[in-house]
Order: C-alpha cells, then sequence, then structure tokens
C-alpha cells in the first residue's frame, strides 16, 4: 500500500470551476468572519476575564463543554485561523493535561486535514497543470519520502502549522497518511503547550507571564531544539540506509563483474 494518491482529488473531480469558486468564496467569508470576531475573543486576557463563568458551564455541561471545544479547535485550525496555541494552553487549564492532551490532539489533526484536502480540492488540480513537468522530481521525492518529510515539518516550531497543511495538500500525499503522520508530529508540541496550560493556578497568571509561567526561555528554546533533532532523525535514517543501500548494490555488482572461482 503506497502513502500517495496517484494524481486523484480527495474530493469528486467532475464538480467543476463553478462549485470550487463558490467554496472559495464561501471560505474566505468565513475566514473574513471568523477573523473579526475571534481576534479579540481568543486571546489570554479574554478567556481570562470569563474563568468562573467557564468553570461554571463545565460543571453544569462537562460532555457539551468537550463537544464544543473540540469543534472549536477544529473550526479554528481547519480554517487557518489564529487562537490555536492559546486554545491549546486555555484547554490545559481548562481540562487538565491527559484530558486535554487528548482533545488537543485529535480536534488540531481532524483540523488540518480539513484544511489538507480543501487545499486538495481547490488548488491542487490548478497547480498540477500548471507546473506539473516542474514537479514531478518534487512529487517523485514525496513519493518515496513524504510522511518523513511531513514528521520533520511537524516538530520545527519554524514553519507555520497552516503552510504545512495548505502545502501538503497540493502534494500526492494520501489523506490517510497525511492524519497519522500528522496526529504523531503534532503531539509533542501539543503536550508542552497544554502542559504549560495545566501547571498555572489561573488563565490570569498564562496572560501575564505567557509559557514563561512554566518554562524559562533558555528550557524552551532546549525544547524546541529537541523537536528539530527528533523530527529530522527519520530522514536522516531514510538517508543512511539509501546510501548504504546503494553501496551494497555497487559492492555487489562490482563482486559479479570478477571472474568467479569455480569449486
Amino acid at each position: 500500500m503506497t502513502n500517495v494518491d496517484e494524481n486523484k482529488p480527495e474530493f469528486p473531480a467532475g464538480k467543476g470551476f463553478r462549485n470550487r469558486l463558490i467554496l472559495l468564496l464561501l471560505l474566505m467569508g468565513a475566514i473574513l468572519v471568523g477573523y473579526t470576531l475571534l481576534s479579540d475573543i481568543l486571546t489570554l486576557q479574554a478567556l481570562a476575564g470569563q474563568e468562573s463563568r467557564l468553570r461554571d458551564f463545565q460543571r453544569s455541561y462537562s460532555l457539551l463543554a468537550y463537544a464544543l471545544a473540540f469543534l472549536v479547535y477544529v473550526a479554528v485550525t481547519g480554517l487557518s485561523l489564529p487562537g490555536a496555541t492559546v486554545l491549546s494552553l486555555a484547554y490545559g487549564w481548562f481540562f487538565g493535561l491527559v484530558r486535554a492532551v487528548i482533545l488537543v490532539s485529535f480536534a488540531s489533526t481532524a483540523g488540518a486535514t480539513v484544511a489538507f484536502l480543501l487545499s486538495r480540492y481547490l488548488f491542487r488540480e490548478a497547480v498540477q497543470k500548471r507546473f506539473g513537468e516542474r514537479l514531478t522530481r518534487f512529487n517523485d521525492a514525496l513519493r518515496r519520502d513524504g510522511p518523513y518529510f511531513l514528521f520533520t515539518l511537524r516538530l520545527i516550531p519554524a514553519v507555520p502549522f497552516f503552510v504545512i497543511n495548505a502545502v501538503m495538500g497540493l502534494t500526492p500525499l494520501r489523506a490517510p497518511t497525511f492524519w497519522w503522520v500528522s496526529q504523531l508530529g503534532m503531539l509533542p508540541g501539543t503536550i508542552v503547550y497544554v502542559y504549560a496550560g495545566s501547571s498555572v493556578p489561573s488563565l490570569q497568571t498564562l496572560a501575564n507571564d505567557g509559557i514563561g509561567a512554566v518554562f524559562s526561555a533558555g528550557q524552551l528554546t532546549r525544547i524546541l531544539i529537541a523537536f528539530a533533532l527528533l523530527g529530522s532523525f527519520p530522514l536522516l535514517v531514510r538517508w543512511m540506509l539509501r546510501v548504504f543501500g546503494r553501496a551494497a548494490a555497487s559492492q555487489e555488482a562490482e563482486s559479479s563483474r570478477r571472474p568467479g572461482i569455480n569449486s
């Protein structure tokens, strides 16, 4: 079973340009509304002002609180809206470490996959038609090393979350592969941010000090470096196996050209 979809879109291809345009306009409208509404709501300062109400709501409607939290996170990440980091910290404080890690991990991956599929449906066909020949080598590389490359990107904080989702949607990487690699690759970062949120006594502490309320600048730097090294390790192993494989094949070919010894 391969990790790529041989140029087959994840959505039906026959809907036509008009449907894509309508969907794109609807998404742009939703993103604009989301930015307008959430820019003042999804901040630590705003949430800190609602601490007691949030706790009361959780006690009264526990299951509903989880469902709404999940849907909000999927919507924010799926539409590439600002606030995912704030939500990770707030959920850690609100739900506790273990429950929040599970919720954020699956919600962030679901949102990333939504963004991935939207990018694929809206733009991949046009990009492949326009740059198909130039992308041949890139697509071939993705067929070989796509999961390793994606895993590395997920662990490098300098690469924006929404950029990875959008760019990967234009590649031959299969959606199930994107989902499980993202699930694994984003888990360490999820744990760090949720742990930070769960370790403070109040959201106001996070609003005042940010993630520095839990981690010093030096500790955070070491964590980020560790993520980058962890993400690079699979690609390094893949490269070493390929180098040693070529060396072994070359050695075997050389041996086969030498005169044999008849026993």
